[in-house]
């Protein structure tokens, strides 16, 4: 098996990889914010993770991933407040939502989807072993902040030089009781809303809730331990958020919080980075409604390494679409032949090979896909030509095809038919058929016309006339 190759974040490096104890890899990636229905920008990060954790268990190892919920943070309370909601009113449709999203996209499921909100006893834990060693201090009005300037390693991860850091996502900047303005809320005094809302709960240092940053490092610390083998997420949460994670962590634990940082880049709507207040959004519902499949935004999002920006336009999702047709039709082919040949299994053998060289390698996706379609040509070729019964070459390249498209899942689902329209389509073809053997062939190309407006292709040959629906 070729070497397991991750780019690691913290050392800004491609370095060899596997899992601590050499079985299972123990991964942690920030999950959603649920105040609102979860955008492709958020999901193309999904599908890297989703890509690479059924990578890393194509090289041999399990895989224990725990995804967080956020469902308390300052955006969430400002929407329950606004329309007199608890957060959790808020929160759990939206929860809702990102699951059937994320099935839908085929995205595994995490081992655990840990809420923040059931975590609380475990930050407050946390904040208090901070302030017991002197990395953590309570403000006049209750808040508890860390100090920055007492944990020297700040800003490793995201290469920032302290002097210059201003506050951070999510922290108010004119918080005067902070003791400087780079520290971080780890605790956060109750306000009324908070109160109204049900944000807020009882702690040592009073009423409040815990800050954005702490619930990470809480609930990785309960699910996976003081180590990590893997923490991900998209880019922009290296800083403040990933960085803020490592000093509450390693502040609180003394070992290193996670061994290997992966990050995936920005999802562009023309040009611009997908985000809610840009207002260029697009969510599974607008995608499924545009009639685009999970298999052609998943062969798209992997048609770009997952550390490369990648640009969402119509023409990209349209030639997506056509390529896993092409495996679709492949897959079908595939799963009925009752011949093979010796080249079919050789050519099997150069997929799963190359395939996994490319995944081995910090998850070379568009390489793997280019494995895939040069393989379907080759094995293509080969059905054309098969005569004997080499059945080990047929079942070779069904159990290559499924180990690969196991990790890239890229076969499209089959175009549901209504009967009402099946029976339309054979009256259509009984039609054409009378039109041709009658020589009316301006008759016949007028129906093929109008089988393909309403997506339907036909094919003629020897055994009949074949149709298929294609979008």
């Amino acid at each position: 098996m070729p070497d397991f190759r991750l780019y690691n974040t913290m050392t800004r490096s491609a370095e060899a990889f596997a899992p601590q104890d050499g079985r299972t890899v123990r991964m942690y990636t920030c999950g959603p914010t649920v105040y609102n229905p979860a955008h492709l920008g958020n999901f193309r990060t999904f599908l890297f993770e989703d890509l690479l954790r059924r990578t890393l268990r194509l090289a041999g190892w399990n895989v224990l991933q725990v995804m967080n919920i956020t469902d308390v943070d300052d955006k969430i309370i400002l929407r329950a407040d606004k329309a007199a909601l608890t957060i959790k009113e808020v929160t759990e449709p939206v929860t809702a939502t990102f699951q059937k999203d994320r099935e839908f996209l085929r995205i595994e499921p995490a081992e655990v989807y840990p809420k923040a909100t059931e975590h609380i006893g475990e930050m407050i834990a946390l904040v208090q072993q901070l302030l017991d060693k002197g990395l953590a201090y309570q403000a006049e009005d209750g808040s508890v902040y860390f100090a920055i300037a007492r944990f020297p390693s700040y800003g490793r991860l995201s290469r920032l030089d302290t002097r210059t850091i201003r506050p951070g996502a999510r922290v108010i900047a004119d918080d005067y009781n902070k003791e400087d303005v780079r520290d971080f809320a780890l605790w956060k005094a109750a306000k009324p809303e908070d109160e109204r809302t049900h944000a807020a709960w009882d702690s040592p240092w009073g009423r409040g809730r815990p800050g954005w940053h702490l619930e990470c490092s809480a609930m990785a610390k309960r699910y996976l331990g003081d180590t990590l083998d893997i923490h991900g997420g998209g880019v922009d949460l290296i800083f403040p958020h990933h960085e803020d994670e490592i000093a509450q962590s390693e502040g609180a634990s003394g070992v290193t919080f996670s061994r290997f940082w992966c990050h995936g880049e920005f999802l562009l709507t023309d040009g611009e980075k997908m985000a809610k207040r840009i207002g260029n959004v697009m969510n599974v519902a607008d995608l499924r409604e545009s009639g685009i499949g999970a298999a052609a935004l998943r062969h798209f999002v992997f048609s770009v390494r997952y550390r490369q920006q990648l640009n969402l336009t119509e023409d990209a999702l349209e030639a997506s679409q056509r390529a896993v047709r092409r495996v679709g039709e492949f897959a079908a082919r595939l799963s009925t032949a009752t011949r093979g040949t010796a080249g079919l299994a050789d050519a099997a053998d150069t997929l799963e090979r190359d395939a996994k060289a490319a995944l081995f390698d910090d998850l070379n996706a568009p390489q793997a896909v280019a494995a895939l379609f040069d393989f379907i040509r080759r094995a293509n070729a080969e059905l054309d030509q098969a005569s004997g019964t080499d059945l080990s070459g047929l079942e070779r390249a069904r159990a290559a095809f499924a180990t690969v498209n196991g990790v890239l899942d890229i076969v499209p689902d089959a175009p549901a038919i209504d009967s009402q329209l099946e029976s339309w389509i054979a009256t259509q073809l009984s039609n054409r058929e009378q039109a041709r053997a009658r020589r009316d062939f301006t008759t016949a190309d007028g129906i093929r016309r109008e089988l393909e407006a309403r997506g339907i292709a036909i094919e003629d040959t020897p055994l009949g006339t074949k149709w298929k629906k294609v979008r």
